[in-house]
Formats: structure tokens, sequence, C-alpha cells
């Protein structure tokens, strides 16, 4: 009986092994849009590595929609006690960088959801809602199967994921990001303003509206709240800049969109990414958590 079962073992193990890396950037990236830390994400995916390792896998016949289910179900209980952590997190939370670009060494499918913006809206539901918005609208999932996941009646995973859309729709009843050649010149110029102490350059690139947002996680020297208006958000920038002048800015793809990585004295200090629309900086996010950084 031994020597009949072994075969079968080594199969799946021979399947696993060839489909993983395939699907393993599903099963990354639906714990990093749940989860919002690359960190936490590659822990999952561990976890379902290992979990899929030790599992009988011969009657899956969809073995991507099992690994992201199985993803998904250890990213909720993780949201569900991350919840907590937040609201202690010292200062504004900003979501870990994830590096998108050609370099980046973790594959994701890449689209609107793991950009910034879109990872601070979905902070804003609950972990139930979040779960079914990013497995039904991200990733097609039956309803059936996200009432699973979230052990739900059918109806109330529907609901759930109605409610997040509802939420996601409304928060995002702003202009839409600018295309990339637009967000390119505009944080070149922003870059040489940067540079060069320039403050009449940089009012000219914010919004008179615009957010500065720092996210140093207590770690570091950071502003704990909000800062508004444009030539407030300059000034602050160009007080920084002297104190903290850096080595190189560089050019850098965050969560599909085009950012900046800031470097002084051989390691990365900050990435900044930015929400631009016609012309205009309206949104500016400066990452200086070092435990957010590591794997930039």
């Amino acid at each position: 009986m031994g020597d009949g079962h072994a075969p079968g073992r080594s199969e799946q193990q021979d399947r696993l092994g060839a489909e993983w890396e395939t699907h393993r950037p599903a099963v990354f990236g639906v714990a990093y849009r749940l989860l919002g830390s690359v960190a936490d994400a590659e822990d999952v995916a561990q976890d379902v590595w290992l979990r899929a390792a030790g599992s009988d896998l011969h009657e899956v016949d969809d073995l991507r929609a099992w690994l992201v289910t199985v993803a998904a179900r250890r990213s909720y209980d993780i949201l569900k006690s991350a919840r907590s952590r937040r609201e202690t997190y010292v200062g504004p939370w900003l979501p870990e960088p994830l590096l998108t670009g050609p370099d980046a060494s973790e594959p994701v499918l890449v689209d609107e959801s793991v950009g910034a913006a879109m990872l601070l809206i979905m902070e804003e539901l609950s972990p139930p809602e979040r779960v079914a918005f990013v497995l039904h609208d991200v990733f097609g999932f039956e309803f059936a199967r996200i009432a699973e996941v979230l052990d739900v009646s059918v109806p109330a995973a529907r609901q759930l994921a109605s409610r997040a859309r509802r939420r996601v729709g409304k928060a995002k009843q702003t202009p839409s990001q600018a295309p990339k050649a637009e967000r390119e010149r505009v944080l070149a110029t922003f870059r040489a303003a940067y540079e060069s102490g320039d403050l009449a350059g940089l009012v000219r690139l914010l919004h008179p509206d615009a957010v500065y947002v720092t996210d140093g996680g207590g770690k570091v020297s950071a502003a704990r709240k909000l800062i508004h208006g444009g030539e407030r958000i300059a000034e602050v920038m160009v007080r920084v800049g002297r104190q903290w002048r850096p080595d190189h800015i560089d050019f850098i793809e965050v969560g599909g969109e085009v950012g900046l990585v800031f470097r002084r004295e051989g390691r990365v200090y900050s990435v900044d990414t930015v929400q631009i629309t016609d012309g205009l900086i309206t949104a500016y996010r400066r990452i200086l958590n070092p435990d957010k950084l590591s794997r930039v």
C-alpha cells in the first residue's frame, strides 16, 4: 500500500513544483492587496507553499484558485489582528512599497489595486469587506468561494462586496492618476527643484490643496500629522532637503506607478509616491520607516 501511495505523492509534488512559480504571483498578490505589507505577503506565500506541499491535491481541479483561497484565508486572519496594531501605529500609516519594475524581485499581478492610493482606500474597509472586494473585483472569484473564506452565507458575501465597491467608488470620486509620461515629467521637474532647494519651483508643482503624508512609524523623525497646502509642503520639503541632503534621487516603479527613491550614505532612506492631476501634485506620500524600506 505504501508503494502504491508514493508515486501519487511524487506526481503531486511534481505538479506543485511545476505550477508554483506560475501561481505564486497571484498568491503573493492577494496577500499584499489584503495586508499592504510585502513582509507579511511573503510570509503568507511561504505558508501557502507549505500547506500545499503537505496536502492531497489530487482532487483539486483549479490549483490557482485553491492556492489563492488558502492565501486569502491566512491573510484574513492576519488582517483581523492587524487592525489593533494599526490603531497603535505611530503617525500616519502607508503601505509598504512594492517594487513592480523590471528589477523587482517579487513578481505580482499589477493593476491599480496595488497602488498606494487604492490600498489606502481599502484600508478604510472592514476586513470582511476588503477580502470580498479583492477576491471578487480583482480576482474574479465566485461568491460561494468568498463565503467559504469569510465563513458567511453567499448573500452576505455578495452584500459585503457590494458595500465595499460602493465605498471604494465613493472614495475614488477624484480625477484619475495622470498618465505615466506626465508623472515622469512632473517628477523630473520636482526632483530638480528639490535638489536645488527651489521653493518657488516646488510651489508651482504642488496643488494649493495638496496633502503631504510621511510614514516614519516612530522609528525615524517624521511628521506625525498630515501637512496641507502647497506652500506649506514646499517649505517643509526645502527645510528637510537642507537637513538631509540626498546623495541620489532616482526614479523607481512602486505599485505600478512611477515614484522616487532617495539614497543617502549608501542606503535608502525614503521612497516617495505621488498623486498627480492636471500637471500638479495633489498628494505626496513619503515612506521613511526603515522596516518598510529593507526590501527596496
